[in-house]
């Protein structure tokens, strides 16, 4: 009769040092933002100034924003500094998510990986200029100038800070386009004729998306459709110079990780 023994580690320890992993790094993320959150909240106020001031620039010198809620005023610049750390600290999240996929992946994702970090970082932070300096402007001063006579133009400030927001994710999702068209042509998703056959589609699609993410004006979803447009020109301008990942660059991954597994 053959005894029955408890495996030793086997596959249940892989697992659970995954997890312990998996939690150091986010408590390292958490910690990045909570870090920087205490360091910018002393300066909440003036960051909250600087957030209205496209609006402000474009309101007559008697009017203001208000507050309906009572917490608002106090919450409000709060969520300000909390939006601003998360921000500054996206350098340290995204590294502390490199360093937990790191070890599985192969030696040219992991050189990939680098580049579209940073290529991200840089889009997403040029969307949020170009919405804050170019299109909240243009935008803000189109409303008040749309303000009915006898109708004082008075914004609440949670309401404005959402907006916000929400427009600063907007165009910063949608800087990123070059970034997923390269990842899809690099790794053989998609083909270079394919992805020049889809350009009427996106055209469309441009618009399409800009109708639903930005109010209802006809100037905010041309200033969001155009440079969603031009930056998918931009993505296929870097895929002419890079090349495709072929089968042949498959196999020679799968033979050297599995000559690093047999090692």
């Amino acid at each position: 009769m053959s005894q029955v023994t408890e495996p030793v580690g086997g596959q249940a320890q892989p697992l659970v040092e995954h997890l312990l992993e998996l939690r150091r790094r986010l408590v390292w993320a958490l910690l990045g933002i909570a870090l920087c959150f205490f360091a910018i909240v002393p300066f909440a106020q003036p960051l909250y100034a600087f957030v209205a001031k496209p609006l402000m620039a474009v309101l007559p010198a008697t009017t203001s924003m208000i507050a309906t809620d009572v917490i608002a005023p106090f919450f409000v610049p709060i969520k300000v500094a909390l939006m601003a750390a998360f921000l500054v600290s996206l350098p340290n999240t995204l590294y502390q998510i490199w360093a937990f996929v790191a070890p599985a992946l192969y030696q040219h994702e992991k050189r990939l990986i680098v580049p579209l970090i940073l290529s991200s970082l840089m889009l997403f932070a040029a969307g949020m200029a170009f919405c804050y300096f170019l299109v909240f402007p243009v935008v803000f001063k189109f409303f008040a100038g749309m303000t009915p006579t006898g109708v004082s133009m008075a914004t609440d400030i949670d309401k404005y800070l959402s907006f916000v927001l929400g427009m600063f994710v907007a165009f910063g999702m949608t800087f990123e386009i070059p970034v997923v068209v390269v990842l899809l042509y690099r790794m053989g998703v998609i083909t270079f004729a394919q992805l020049q056959a889809a350009r009427p589609y996106l055209i469309v699609a441009s618009f399409i998306i800009a109708a639903v993410l930005t109010p209802p004006d006809v100037l905010s979803q041309i200033m969001l459709a155009i440079p969603m447009i031009l930056l998918y020109e931009g993505g296929l301008l870097v895929c002419r110079m890079i090349r495709p990942r072929t089968r042949e660059d498959a196999d020679n991954d799968n033979t050297d990780r599995a000559e690093d597994e047999a090692a």
